[in-house]
């Protein structure tokens, strides 16, 4: 109404200022009712199928403001690309110009990206490790072999000395460049400062060792001549030989093989030291004197490794020693190599173990099965199957069970695993793209690897729906027809199935297909109750999957099955047919006509004063019923009831009065000719 009045006014005279302004509010108002209705049919449709609103359920937080623009370039890169640009050459050549731009900038490349505080995690520093460890191992072995056998000749021993130094100017660059260098861990934090570092390993055993394994012994050479025993300290720099096979096995795949083989090198080495030994004794009783010493004849070193052999192992068939030296230097080997023995057999049965230690586990619970198996009579197809099973799950993943190699790492460890493992074929998986992918990411997490032999049925048509299938290695193939032996579809690696029973809702998660394996398959299984869990701490990802199960289930629905759900909706239901026996009634009151038969009621119904309602019975006869309205009691002169009957005296109506002031009137089908009572029901249904 304020509207037509404005515009009426409007149109009469001209427009001021305070109409203008009125307008402008009116149009204001109009535009806020337009936008109010808008938003409340949307709220109406969210309240309907919340699923078909495209808005965008609201944040937990309020969204924080966009970020101010960056503030524009500073004028100094514009004189950089002018100086560039004056930079670049001009010349001519046979009379055509020719610019050549100045060359990109590369970026500054830093010492310490290469060379700094972070080399202890590189390969630069395991491969320094090597040459230091290299430079042990010649100390190691050479000093006993120079010492005790005559190799070491004035004729070569500036090539001895040239390479023990050469030993010494690794420690020495070790001590001074690397270890300096290495990063340590204070209160759990990684300190890389080079002061903190330095002052760190100085505070070490390993410094004061690395120290005094660079002893200058070599000064007593003036009084004893080139001794090797004099490099004794620079054995002591023995935990850089640790420290390279730790990082070794970390790096390597097969860790045992290299455990195998440095078990093996401490028992070469104590049968190298025990050579030595024994040529020691031999010159000292005199090469050749006796029959226990060594002879002197052919290669010096590898006759005394073979008498060390059979002493330590105790092979026998070694000459009987004759001298109290020798007899004691006998009663020694023979102690010394059965603790060494032992002491390497236990060492090379611990890494042997720790190898096998997987295949063990496999090969225990497979025996296990069989024995449960032919404790109860399975049947050997059933067994040759499992242990098909186990073969080929050994086989293909080096273990039985993913989940128990994973479940002692943390969960932000056993996450990125898992994405690198299988996030390549979930994220190509339809259902979940537009997804959240921190959602994927926790999927990821709950993934269950099966193996299914060929043959084998995953699912069933009918069955219950509980989990989705992801394909990850093999193939699978959806078959029918009456002996299921007809394939419809191959399904390959990186498909999915089974999403429809996983997401449908309300009775809708019977399968509906056959599935089975063609060959081996490794598929992911994911089950409907861990993915509930993760969607409720993601409603748009949830909101998006239920989209498109709905989609998925209206496109699997056919037209026919719609068109009759169409037809079937009624909004008013059809009204009750009326009872056949009233219908007869009926027909034979319109044949009598409704006045003979109120007259016949009047002559019967006499009303009498000795009538008391106490004397009425309350109690109708089991018939159909129809109650006039209330009417004041009138006495009746006797006790029965008033009656009056139609003219073929095959229907009676009684009129009985009720004690709260109404009266029934009942009609009653006397027993008669059942052909005339079904004449009567078809007349009136007609």
């Amino acid at each position: 109404m304020l509207t037509v009045l404005l515009l009426s006014a409007c149109r009469m005279r001209p427009l001021s200022a305070a109409s203008v302004g009125s307008v402008v509010v009116q149009d204001r108002l109009n535009e806020l009712v337009r936008l109010f209705k808008g938003r409340t049919e949307r709220q109406k449709d969210r309240l309907v199928d919340p699923d078909e609103s495209e808005e965008e359920s609201p944040t937990a937080s309020p969204s924080k403001a966009p970020p101010a623009p960056p503030p524009p370039p500073p004028p100094e890169k514009k004189d950089e690309e002018e100086e560039e640009k004056e930079l670049e050459l001009n010349f001519k050549i046979l009379g055509h110009p020719v610019k050549i731009p100045k060359p990109p900038k590369l970026p500054p490349i830093s010492v310490q990206q290469t060379f700094g505080p972070s080399v202890s995690t590189d390969l630069i520093y395991v491969i320094w490790l090597f040459f230091v460890v290299a430079a042990w191992n010649w100390n190691v072995w050479l000093i006993p072999v120079r010492w005790a056998f005559p190799y070491q000749t004035p004729e070569n021993i500036h090539l001895w000395l040239l390479v023990d130094y050469t030993c010494d100017l690794i420690y020495i660059t070790d001590i001074l460049v690397f270890q300096p260098r290495l990063q340590f861990v204070r209160g759990g934090d990684i300190v890389c400062d080079k002061k903190a570092m330095r002052e760190n390993y100085m505070t070490t055993e390993r410094f004061k060792i690395d120290v005094i394994s660079l002893f200058p012994l070599e000064i007593f050479y003036y009084f004893t001549g080139v001794n090797s025993l004099l490099r004794f300290p620079r054995l002591l720099k023995y935990m850089v030989f640790f420290e390279f096979n730790d990082r070794m096995e970390a790096v390597m795949k097969k860790a045992y093989i290299y455990r195998v083989i440095r078990t093996s090198t401490y028992l070469l080495y104590s049968l190298h030291i025990n050579a030595c030994l024994f040529y020691w004794g031999s010159d000292y009783e005199g090469l050749g004197s006796t029959k226990w010493v060594y002879d002197g004849r052919g290669n010096a070193y590898i006759r005394c490794y073979y008498f060390a052999v059979k002493t330590l192992i105790t092979i026998g068939g070694l000459p009987d020693p004759t001298t109290v030296f020798e007899i004691c230097f006998q009663l020694i080997n023979y102690f010394v190599g059965v603790f060494a023995f032992s002491i390497m057999i236990g060492q090379m049965r611990d890494v042997v173990g720790a190898a096998t230690a997987g295949e063990n586990y496999y090969r225990a619970c497979m025996d296990s099965t069989i024995k449960y198996m032919n404790s109860y009579n399975i049947p050997r197809e059933v067994q040759n199957r499992i242990k098909t099973w186990y073969d080929y799950t050994w086989k293909s993943q080096g273990m039985l069970d993913e989940q128990e190699l994973l479940v002692q790492l943390p969960a932000k460890m056993r996450l990125d695993i898992a994405v690198d493992v299988n996030y390549a074929i979930v994220s190509k998986v339809a259902l979940f793209q537009g997804c959240d992918r921190q959602m994927v990411f926790d999927m990821l997490t709950r993934l269950k690897s099966v193996v299914y032999l060929p043959g084998d049925f995953v699912c069933k048509k009918g069955e219950i729906g509980r989990e989705m299938y992801i394909i990850k290695q093999g193939e699978v193939q959806v078959v029918g027809g009456p002996d299921l032996q007809t394939v419809f579809v191959t399904i390959r690696a990186g498909s999915v199935f089974g999403e429809i029973s996983l997401l449908a809702g309300g009775g809708g998660n019977r399968r509906t297909a056959n599935v089975k394996a063609h060959g081996f398959a490794n598929l992911f299984i994911l089950d409907k109750k861990d993915l509930a869990e993760i969607l409720v701490h993601y409603p748009e990802s949830q909101k998006l999957l239920r989209k498109k199960a709905k989609k998925m289930l209206t496109k699997d629905k056919k037209p026919e099955e719609k068109e009759a759900s169409k037809e079937t909706m009624t909004i008013i239901p059809p009204r009750p047919e009326t009872p056949k026996l009233f219908k007869a009634a009926l027909k034979v009151t319109e044949e009598a006509g409704i006045e003979g038969t109120f007259a016949k009621l009047k002559k019967t119904y006499k009303p009498s004063e000795s009538t008391t309602p106490s004397s009425i019975s309350p109690i109708p006869p089991p018939s159909p019923m129809h109650r006039r309205s209330p009417v004041p009691l009138a006495p009746v002169q006797d006790d029965d009831d008033a009656v009056a009957g139609t003219a073929d005296s095959s229907v009676i109506i009684r009129m009985t009065p009720q004690p709260e002031g109404e009266e029934l009137l009942t009609v009653e089908v006397m027993p008669g000719d059942e052909e005339e009572k079904e004449e009567q029901v078809e007349a009136a249904e007609e």
